[in-house]
């Protein structure tokens, strides 16, 4: 019989409950036993244990430009036709190119775009690390930059951490163009080349230097002397004896900056671990990431899924899981997406409709309202859009020109 009162009301609770009504031999473990194998606890509750999983941190890269990120940085405003930055990152001397593109795009032009800004001036990297989208998921870009002798490696699924470092510089990115154009927005195109200057002669905590003297071993030359004719002096001009110096102190620091962060970041953790075979539960998030995310009746709503068996584990702290054949997502998770479901799992909710790109796969089917609020001074119009496959409680207040512009066949 279901009490509405005191169901899943979680261990302590329910026992000091139970105990005031029954009392058996071994009660206490009893309770703790059924709970363990509730199911409907077992989707529903948050784990309240230190982050799973220790840092993990990638690989150093010894060389300029041989071992890069790359990602995208969507949802600007249009300038002169343009609405997507493509964010390239050296990840030995953080140096960045920051190119502008148009949206929707496609892999030739990411392409060309990638040897007209990187490839020309640094040469074929050895490997590319990138989140899952769309892009550098596609069979063509891995059929090209296989071709090209590039090893693709991408971020776990619903792990955003892995790609750390393009996403710091994303948010500095987004930073000095929104300090430079909050009162024309549509003028970052303009801005575009001074931030790629500004980031790249910025102070880099990590390296101690900035990019732009990791990458060419002496110090970007200051605003006012660029105005100043004059000529390079020969204190300048470094010797190879003098980078190489320059390149053995960047991975020292390079180091020292890796293990201080694994440490702090290890502190705040807990080490996890899972055998194949095992059952587990997924944890899924549909980030709001370049277009749209669920929200209102989410807070309500399942935090875990399954549960799924292990098949593999994937380096240190990633698992590739046995998920339904019609699940679009890519099958291997951090461990802090998963968690243990004993010996007694009972399968309950399926995996919502995602993407490849980990995004919930749906489209407008109606507008249900209408409205219009203040943003930053203008007036917004958007519309209550109720999703194909989803039902009213998950309908969303969506900004009219993001709808018009992402579904265009969508007629309201």
């Amino acid at each position: 019989m279901i009490q509405p009162l005191g169901e899943h009301s979680g261990m302590t609770a329910t026992y000091h409950r139970v105990k005031q009504v029954f009392h058996w031999p071994n009660l206490k473990k009893d309770i703790e036993g059924y709970i363990e194998k509730c199911p409907v606890c077992q989707i529903t509750k948050t784990e309240h244990v230190s982050y799973p999983g220790l840092l993990e941190p990638i690989e150093l890269s010894d060389m300029a430009w041989t071992h890069l990120t790359m990602d995208f940085i969507e949802g600007l405003p249009k300038s002169r036709s343009k609405d997507v930055i493509l964010v390239v990152v050296d990840r030995f001397t953080k140096y960045a190119h920051f190119m502008a593109l148009s949206h929707p795009y496609t892999v030739q032009q990411v392409v060309q775009l990638f040897m007209e800004h990187v490839f020309k001036l640094h040469g074929m990297p050895i490997s590319i690390i990138s989140d899952q989208d769309r892009i550098f998921t596609s069979k063509l870009v891995q059929e090209i930059f296989k071709a090209m002798k590039v090893t693709l490696k991408y971020s776990t699924a619903h792990h955003p951490q892995t790609d750390g470092r393009n996403k710091r510089v994303n948010q500095s990115l987004e930073s000095y163009l929104r300090s430079m154009v909050f009162l024309e927005p549509k003028d970052w195109f303009t801005w575009l080349p001074l931030a790629e200057w500004w980031y790249n002669t910025s102070y880099h905590t990590a390296l101690r230097i900035s990019p732009f003297q990791a990458l060419y071993g002496y110090p970007p030359p200051l605003v006012g002397e660029m105005a100043l004719p004059c000529n390079i002096s020969e204190e300048a001009r470094i010797t190879v004896e003098q980078k190489e110096m320059m390149n053995e102190r960047l991975k020292r620091n390079l180091h020292i900056a890796q293990e201080r962060m694994k440490h702090y970041a290890d502190n705040r953790r807990s080490e996890r671990e899972f055998q194949v075979g095992e059952m587990v539960y997924l944890k899924m998030q549909p980030y709001r990431q370049n277009a749209f995310g669920l929200r209102g009746s989410l807070k309500l709503r399942s935090k875990y899924y399954g549960p799924f068996r292990i098949m593999e584990r994937v380096g240190k702290v990633a698992y590739k899981l046995q998920l339904p054949q019609d699940a679009a997502i890519h099958p291997v998770f951090h461990v802090s997406q998963l968690k243990h479901c004993g010996n007694h799992a009972v399968p309950l909710p399926g995996l919502p409709l995602v993407g490849p790109d980990g995004k919930v796969k749906t489209e407008p089917e109606s507008v249900l309202d209408r409205r219009i609020i203040p943003r930053r001074g203008e007036a917004v119009a958007q519309w209550l859009i109720k999703w194909v496959n989803l039902s009213v409680e998950d309908a969303t207040w969506e900004d009219v020109p993001f709808v018009t512009q992402t579904f265009k066949e969508f007629k309201p």
